[in-house]
């Protein structure tokens, strides 16, 4: 019953995305004419703050079914964004990000020669949790409700760092490892989606893999969080070859102190 009632939901939320969608196409042919789009960024779509809380309430009700909602953290993550932005302003290497806006995609990967590092680099470990997962890189959707060009990448950014995070920190893409990665971004970074994903993601989950979470995993996930560097200041594309320990070292934060293996990630 329940799920048949969060499938209508998820719907209906589908369908609002694509009216609102479909109200930008046609709200903006007249200008077509005069400019391609609206000087913001490539596949950006304008909404209104009424859309914008319509879109975030859909999303949020919809995150029962799925707390990692990407339109969620696009229409309410203003604020938190800002700050990661002057974060990443403050910092001579978050500042370099911000002015050469890298991109981590597939296309972007020299996968030879990260499969060339030794055991232990970050960028060799990268791509073991990328094997073993079984994920992508690509799979990470593009931002388009994000009302400023800069901030937009910012959350594009911290979207394409998420498998790094779950390298930094031991986790796989099973549903304790995106909990306590959950756990872990949203005293990191303060999104509204993150914290929200950390309150709902425990519903999934069983009763020996909660007991993990509150008395290991996720004190240790909201220490490492609050306490470490800005994760998004990081140029990690430059960093493959340096030692994951010493990254850790250098983010200030500490292993796992639980071992989680990618071979049950589909399970709860």
């Amino acid at each position: 019953m329940l799920q048949s009632v969060l499938g209508r939901i998820n719907r209906l939320h589908y369908i609002l995305i694509s009216k609102v969608c479909v109200h930008q196409v046609h709200s903006s042919s007249s200008v077509c004419a005069d400019s391609c789009y609206d000087g913001l960024y490539p596949g950006h779509i304008h909404t209104t703050p009424f859309q914008k809380a319509m879109l975030a309430v859909g999303s949020g009700v919809a995150a029962l079914q799925d707390p990692y909602r990407h339109v969620l953290g696009e229409t309410t993550g203003h604020l938190a964004l800002m700050n990661i932005r002057d974060k990443m302003r403050n910092d001579p290497e978050g500042y370099t990000i911000l002015t050469e806006r890298p991109r981590i995609r597939l296309s972007t990967l020299d996968l030879k020669e990260m499969a060339s590092l030794p055991d232990g680099s970050f960028g060799r470990e990268y791509l073991r949790f990328l094997e073993e997962n079984l994920v992508t890189p690509d799979s990470r959707a593009d931002v388009k409700f994000v009302d400023d060009e800069e901030l937009a990448y910012v959350m594009q950014r911290y979207r394409e760092v998420h498998d790094l995070l779950h390298t930094l920190l031991g986790m796989p893409t099973n549903m304790l490892g995106e909990v306590a990665v959950k756990w872990f971004e949203a005293a990191q970074t303060g999104l509204p989606m993150c914290a929200l994903g950390a309150v709902l993601g425990p519903l999934r989950l069983n009763a020996r893999r909660l007991q993990s979470l509150f008395t290991s995993l996720g004190p240790w996930a909201l220490q490492n969080g609050h306490r470490s560097r800005c994760v998004l200041t990081i140029f990690y594309e430059r960093r493959w070859a340096q030692s994951i320990e010493d990254l850790r070292k250098e983010l200030n934060i500490e292993p796992p102190p639980v071992i989680l293996t990618a071979t049950n990630r589909r399970n709860t």
